[in-house]
């Protein structure tokens, strides 16, 4: 029986160390060489724009029993600036301000930061107190960049190694601090893309257009440009973004010419010239039409020759797209019929 008294006594005598141990508020984090029981997650990089609101996802976890959590008990939970006593849940922020939206029962501290300034650039350090425990996340404080420039929207996908006929979606896409207020996205494709936000893997938010294209020529060098509007307090601010299109395509208006031109004398030189708009550039091969059929008599841009007697030649353009043939190109002889 002495036995189990001590061990009696020794249990109440841990019970009421864990007791001072929450209520005492040195045990989150980690700070002052205690051991981490109370850490949150935030995205890793989180940039605010000056005049906005900043919505910033958080949870958290703390080694408490869980049914701390579900009693009913009143908890509270605040942000306390660097700057603060960081134990001292009277020097934080809670309002409409600074307002905690998640549910602390569930371990969410999900923010909503109002009237973003630069002043606000610190670092916050989130303290939860109920009649179980108090605790400050002291070893991972929330800290964000205040910028007075919203960040440029991005264009994707990589445009840069595109081909004709290819179907490409064209996504431009902004980064969203405010869910309340999401940038107005404009640009020189299709004015009624449709814009949506979408939440991000870390809880951050994007806002997005789409456009489906399908590639030509044309588009080759073509420059896409995106607005992103941000609505501030007083007034608006923009960014913008351009890429240029990179198309590749098969040769197209493909001609042949002869110098010189019109009647030329009997073994005289002839140049005959190719062109064709192509990318990449293409290989030129020349034809001269026979009556056993169309014989290659030239490889190049350029075939030179004395003219002896008459002919009708053609070039066809090549990549590795396709093809394209010139006209023809008659070389008469004086005194031929």
């Amino acid at each position: 029986m002495k036995v189990y008294h001590s061990l009696s006594e020794n249990m109440l005598t841990v019970n009421m160390l864990l007791s001072v141990f929450f209520l005492s508020g040195v045990s989150a984090g980690g700070c002052g060489g205690h051991q981490i029981t109370f850490v949150i997650t935030t995205p890793k990089s989180i940039v605010a724009l000056n005049g906005s609101c900043l919505q910033v996802p958080c949870s958290f976890t703390v080694q408490v029993a869980e049914n701390d959590f579900d009693r009913g008990e009143q908890t509270s939970a605040k942000w306390i600036p660097s700057n603060k006593d960081i134990f001292n849940i009277s020097q934080g922020f809670n309002n409409d301000q600074i307002n905690i939206t998640g549910n602390i029962k569930q371990k969410n501290c999900t923010t909503v930061f109002s009237d973003i300034k630069s002043r606000q650039e610190t670092e916050y350090f989130l303290r939860i107190v109920n009649s179980k425990f108090r605790a400050t996340a002291c070893s991972t404080p929330l800290q964000f960049t205040v910028q007075d420039s919203p960040e440029k929207p991005r264009i994707e996908p990589d445009l840069k190694d595109l081909k004709e006929h290819q179907s490409v979606t064209v996504t431009c896409s902004a980064f969203t601090p405010c869910p309340h207020s999401p940038p107005e996205l404009t640009w020189n494709l299709q004015q009624d893309s449709l814009r949506q936000t979408e939440k991000n893997t870390d809880g951050t938010l994007t806002t997005k257009i789409q456009e489906n294209i399908t590639l030509s020529d044309t588009h080759d060098g073509y420059n896409i440009r995106c607005s992103a509007r941000y609505p501030v307090i007083g007034g608006i601010k923009t960014s913008e973004t351009e890429v240029t299109l990179s198309v590749s395509y098969a040769p197209k208006d493909t001609s042949a010419s002869i110098s010189p031109s019109g009647l030329v004398s009997a073994g005289s030189r002839v140049e005959l010239s190719c062109s064709s708009r192509a990318k990449p550039p293409p290989r030129f091969t020349w034809f001269r039409n026979s009556e056993h059929g169309d014989m290659n008599v030239s490889v190049g841009k350029v075939y030179s020759f004395n003219a002896t007697e008459g002919g009708k030649y053609y070039c066809v353009a090549t990549n590795d797209l396709g093809k394209n043939r010139s006209s023809v190109i008659l070389v008469t002889i004086k005194g031929n019929s």
